[in-house]
């Protein structure tokens, strides 16, 4: 006897998801509209620069970053302290990206005409801003630590 193919159900959530997730879509094409209004030429040579970019230069930069990191940490026997390095990291990197015009300065007089504010001090607050992210995952990562030794201290 032969059995009927099932097809998979199709992961449709609730109705309430489905307009936000169609709403979405109208405000990415709305966008995407608005962008590529002005100079679509340019905007479609940023995008697939940024994308051989990224595949064929920053890819194997933090790939290769992460790797020495987590040898590093996997010979210390500090396996555990990858993430706390790598979370503050990627947002780190992720602020520079965004704020890199303004943080290296490119973009300086544009910034100021439009906004009629100084574009200095963007590398200053970069800094700072990477410097908080690392310090706070520190301190999260020693009270992590202190929590575990009391722990196997009661198990003791």
């Amino acid at each position: 006897m032969r059995r009927p193919v099932r097809r998979p159900a199709l992961p449709l959530g609730s109705p309430l998801q489905l307009l936000l997730l169609l709403s979405s879509f109208a405000l990415a094409g709305y966008a995407g509209v608005r962008l590529l209004e002005g100079d679509w030429f340019g905007v479609a040579l940023w995008f697939v620069g940024a994308a051989i970019l990224h595949d064929l230069v920053l890819l194997p930069l933090y790939g290769s970053a992460d790797q020495a990191l987590l040898r590093g940490c996997q010979a210390a026997g500090r396996r555990r302290w990858v993430s706390y390095v790598r979370v503050p990291a990627a947002f780190s990197l992720l602020l520079l990206l965004v704020w890199f015009p303004l943080i290296g300065g490119r973009v300086a007089d544009r910034y100021a005409l439009a906004t009629g504010l100084s574009a200095d001090g963007f590398l200053a607050r970069w800094l700072l801003i990477t410097a908080v992210l690392f310090g706070g995952s520190a301190v999260v990562l020693v009270l992590r630590l202190r929590q575990s030794r009391r722990a196997s201290k009661e198990h003791a």
